[in-house]
């Protein structure tokens, strides 16, 4: 008996540290949440190719996978981790022995697919893993979060606690009806953060801009929620080429329309880099949701 009563003591008092260490510390790095309504719109793929454009402005960018349920960031850079976020949840591994280069000179912190909901974890495993994602802000300017698809807790949580929610979609019905889905829950969970669309796969500008302004505007219509545009990036065949030969398309083709519309996207993020004001650390913020 004596013995569960230290171990509990001794459980409690490290979680305390914990959280006073999060509270010593100060957020200096721009977090924007790469999520979508639904699967097979290229989420992913952009959260990759728009790192690397960031990357290639001298800003120093960490990529995290936080899908929950098909982390699949890895396969798309030919990426083989030897340790993921599951390992640092488990107290195994650091945050630095998890995470490593990327292509274009960008940090990756490779998911877990299959891990459970932040909602399940002990106090102990929560305030963990705050710390250790802590301490990626001594080397990085933005962090760019791969959300899953859909409107899980997991997913709405991550997108909750980022600066900038970039919602990527299709020009597809189903897509866009997702979409809408998406801004929906963010708004009605009260998301400080600025939303923002993008619209992926387009036939044109004139189709990204049609899509763009049927969403915005049925969102300012019945939410009274303001959209900004993210741009767009155009249906090319280069991308799903550089997906089979698992290789960012800005990196295997840089020459691609694709590629230039990111590149694009990533020189207006740029132009306009600000470390927003702080709101405490990022993960911080995602625990605190669950509290």
């Amino acid at each position: 008996m004596a013995s569960d009563t230290q171990n509990r003591t001794k459980g409690l008092d490290q979680a305390t540290r914990l959280r006073e260490l999060v509270r010593r510390r100060r957020r200096s790095v721009l977090t924007l949440a790469v999520t979508s309504g639904k699967g097979g719109v290229g989420k992913s793929n952009i959260a990759v190719n728009l790192s690397i454009c960031l990357a290639a402005h001298g800003i120093r960018v960490t990529l995290i996978d936080v899908d929950m349920g098909l982390a699949n960031a890895d396969l798309l850079m030919s990426i083989q981790p030897r340790y993921t976020l599951s390992h640092v949840l488990a107290g195994v591994r650091s945050i630095d022995e998890v995470s490593m280069p990327g292509p274009g000179g960008i940090r990756f912190v490779p998911g877990a697919s299959g891990m459970g909901e932040i909602a399940d974890m002990t106090e102990f495993e929560r305030q963990n893993l705050i710390a250790q994602f802590s301490k990626l802000e001594t080397n990085t300017d933005i962090v760019l979060l791969d959300c899953g698809a859909g409107i899980s807790r997991n997913v709405i949580s991550f997108a909750m606690a980022a600066d900038r929610v970039l919602v990527v979609t299709t020009p597809q019905p189903t897509a866009m009806t997702d979409a809408y889905a998406m801004i929906k829950s963010l708004h009605r969970e009260r998301c400080r953060g600025q939303l923002c669309l993008l619209v992926n796969m387009a036939e044109s500008r004139v189709d990204a801009t049609a899509t763009f302004d049927r969403i915005a505007g049925v969102a300012e219509k019945f939410l009274k929620y303001p959209i900004a545009d993210h741009g767009y990036v155009l249906h090319d065949i280069a991308v799903e080429q550089a997906v089979r030969e698992r290789c960012p398309f800005v990196v295997k083709y840089p020459g691609s329309n694709a590629g230039a519309c990111v590149a694009a996207m990533a020189n207006d993020l740029a132009r306009s880099f600000v470390v927003p004001k702080r709101r405490g650390n990022l993960f911080s913020r995602v625990a605190g949701l669950f509290v």
